[in-house]
């Protein structure tokens, strides 16, 4: 048998390191990381909880593993998709069960949906990035009948 030296053994041996780490690669299963997480609301959901968002012709629907919880679109007062959470929604008196990062910089990540249950007032932030939201955006407008206050629109390409 013939072993390989000098220039010959160093390719060898760097051509089967990387024919390990592409089959060890290759062997593992990708996670995908649910589009939208909780970041923070009145609902007694675990924070970051990762889930989807489900739009019917009557409610949004943010389903993750620990719950599920159902907005109808009649109930919604406020929706907004930025950057961090407005000056108004701080301003409100919400009984916080999670309460949500400050956020910032300029690209947009948080849904925000206020809305009222048996007249309180209720609120969910969504974490979701900005191509993953973009296609919610019209079909939710559509939908509700309701307008998305969108931060620097003009920003998505």
């Amino acid at each position: 048998m013939h072993w390989p030296t000098g220039k010959n053994r160093t390719r060898t041996g760097m051509l089967l390191a990387l024919l390990l780490v592409v089959s060890v690669a290759s062997g593992k299963k990708k996670t995908e990381t649910p589009p939208f997480q909780y970041a923070g609301g009145t609902e007694q959901i675990q924070q970051d909880c990762g889930g989807k968002l489900e739009v019917s012709t009557d409610a949004l629907t943010f389903k993750c593993p620990s719950t599920t919880l159902e907005i109808p679109f009649a109930d919604i007062t406020t929706m907004e998709y930025r950057p961090d959470l407005s000056r108004a929604v701080r301003r409100l008196k919400l009984q916080w069960k999670v309460q949500p990062h400050r956020g910032g910089g300029k690209k947009n990540r948080y849904f925000t949906i206020l809305y009222k249950e048996q007249g309180q007032p209720r609120a969910v932030v969504l974490r979701v990035e900005p191509l993953v939201m973009r296609p919610y955006l019209a079909e939710i407008e559509l939908k509700s009948g309701k307008r998305v206050e969108v931060f620097g629109y003009e920003q998505y390409e």
